[in-house]
């Protein structure tokens, strides 16, 4: 989930702005507890641990639930598994311009795939599961979520870009999984991406996560609940996963001046060492409210010049 420095975020970062709070959020990464046990562990009083972890759960970063054990009600506490990107203001003077693109995972133009498969809305299951025919439903565009064992799925967003703007990068980003029959937390499955026809790299998912509630997961949804956010970024200089380098091929590679759109394209090869399938979650399943998200950032015409300008003075200048 990307989070912004703006005033609707506050509660967010109110709740990380305490060791108290920051305990608590390690305590239940290993396990969840309720109100007494966390109270105990960490040495307050249970009524001032509720406050800590409504915070927690204003920020969205914890839920719970109410279970009757020895006779009584106990308050369980869950942490909401996800990963959280910090985005700042990127429109500043002399950096670059971006265009975003917020793709539904529904919104594919080419996809195949074999079972398990199907298609979700926050309401229900489209058509019937494993049943490639429900790939070409109309209902599609309202999925949240997508998933299949081995096949593709393409997308494709506008080029609006001209000879005259310079690409600096391009990052896309989305909530994925493997997919197994109902979940399986151990289920690697290589996924490879692809974009414009041709191949960044290959990763490895670790698994089909269910174990833990999806933040986002529709009550009635029992199955995988949630995914890993990735991110990836294309440049001049190669391609990277999350901060890690994975690929040397490079924007000039893949760049299509001349085409009406341009393509990415996630796929499990039917002669991949783990063919475990392939799980994409919209903005209303998983842990993260987005859709995949690509975001071109690039440089116009007068600022490369103007940049260029001020370099060639600077070595001028010595």
């Amino acid at each position: 989930m990307i989070i912004s420095p703006i005033p609707e975020n506050a509660a967010f970062f109110e709740a990380l702005a305490s060791p108290v709070r920051l305990e608590i959020i390690h305590l239940l990464a290993e396990e969840d507890l309720n109100i007494k046990q966390l109270a105990e562990k960490i040495g307050i009083s249970s009524s001032i641990m509720l406050k800590h972890i409504q915070k927690l759960e204003n920020a969205g970063l914890v839920t719970t639930r109410m279970v009757k054990r020895n006779g009584s009600m106990s308050k369980i506490c869950t942490l909401v598994f996800a990963e959280y990107r910090l985005m700042l203001d990127y429109r500043r003077r002399g950096l670059p311009m971006v265009n975003t693109y917020s793709i539904p995972v529904g919104s594919y133009c080419l996809i195949e795939g074999t079972p398990t498969c199907g298609l979700a809305t926050e309401r229900g299951v489209i058509g019937n599961r494993d049943d490639p025919q429900v790939f070409w439903e109309t209902e599609r565009f309202n999925a949240q979520l997508l998933w299949f064992t081995q096949g593709y799925v393409e997308y494709r967003f506008p080029n609006y870009l001209s000879f005259q703007q310079k690409i600096v990068e391009i990052e896309i980003s989305f909530e994925i999984a493997s997919e197994a029959p109902d979940f399986a937390d151990d289920w690697p499955s290589d996924i490879t991406f692809y974009f414009n026809d041709t191949k960044l790299f290959t990763w490895t998912s670790p698994g089909d996560f269910g174990v833990k509630r999806g933040r986002l997961t529709p009550e009635w949804w029992s199955s995988n609940q949630y995914g890993l956010l990735k991110t990836i970024h294309i440049t001049w200089d190669g391609v990277t996963m999350d901060d890690q380098k994975v690929s040397d091929v490079t924007l000039e590679q893949l760049l299509k001046y001349d085409h009406q759109y341009w393509s990415i394209r996630f796929e499990v090869a039917k002669d991949a060492k783990n063919v475990g399938g392939l799980t994409l979650f919209g903005k209303k399943f998983g842990n993260h409210e987005q859709d995949i998200v690509v975001r071109t950032f690039f440089e116009r015409a007068e600022q490369i010049k103007t940049d260029k300008d001020i370099a060639d003075k600077c070595d001028e200048e010595g």
